[in-house]
């Protein structure tokens, strides 16, 4: 399985008590969606490697687990710092005009004043606002992902309609 066909589930923070337990931050929305899960896919290398989980517990954001044939302090502090993901079909669905940032890559983008503006080619997280980045005649455009700017996702038709604030993509355009 590549990354190509799962999505990020969060990150091992840290080791948790004696026994080799480990504590995962999570990244997605509703935590307890997740309660019982059988495995992990560790990202070690470049390569995602499964882990069978013998015991686990949400608690807010963070998952603590303990994985089969991982006992000791010393085999749990391999673990911190790497990425853990889940297979696509693990995610929840969402309702039809919800969608996951990693769904819309691809799909066209459609402003309600310029038209077509190109396809979305990522959505990048900052600390502050979620933006999706779009390609037009080379020149990079970023749409903020706010309630009053999305108009639309049609999920068959992989369109996403915005309606950008007045002047913001004429800003990157005449760059």
């Amino acid at each position: 399985m590549t990354k190509n066909d799962c999505f990020f589930f969060g990150k091992i923070t840290k080791t948790h008590g004696l026994k080799g337990e480990l504590t995962i931050k999570l990244d997605v929305v509703n935590p307890a969606d997740f309660a019982d899960l059988r495995y992990l896919l560790i990202d070690e290398r470049g390569t995602l490697v499964p882990y069978f989980i013998e015991y686990q517990k949400i608690s807010g954001d963070k998952m603590f687990v303990q994985l089969q044939d991982v006992k000791k302090m010393e085999q749990a502090v391999t673990f911190v710092g790497k990425a853990v993901f889940l297979p696509n079909e693990m995610m929840p669905q969402l309702e039809d005009d919800e969608f996951y940032y990693q769904e819309i890559v691809g799909f066209k983008l459609i402003d309600e004043v310029k038209g077509e503006i190109g396809l979305i080619s990522n959505v990048l997280e900052y600390p502050t606002q979620a933006v999706i980045q779009v390609m037009h005649d080379g020149k990079e455009i970023l749409i903020p992902i706010h309630d009053d700017i999305l108009q639309k996702v049609d999920k068959k038709a992989k369109t996403l309609n915005v309606k950008a604030p007045e002047g913001l993509i004429d800003m990157y355009l005449n760059m």
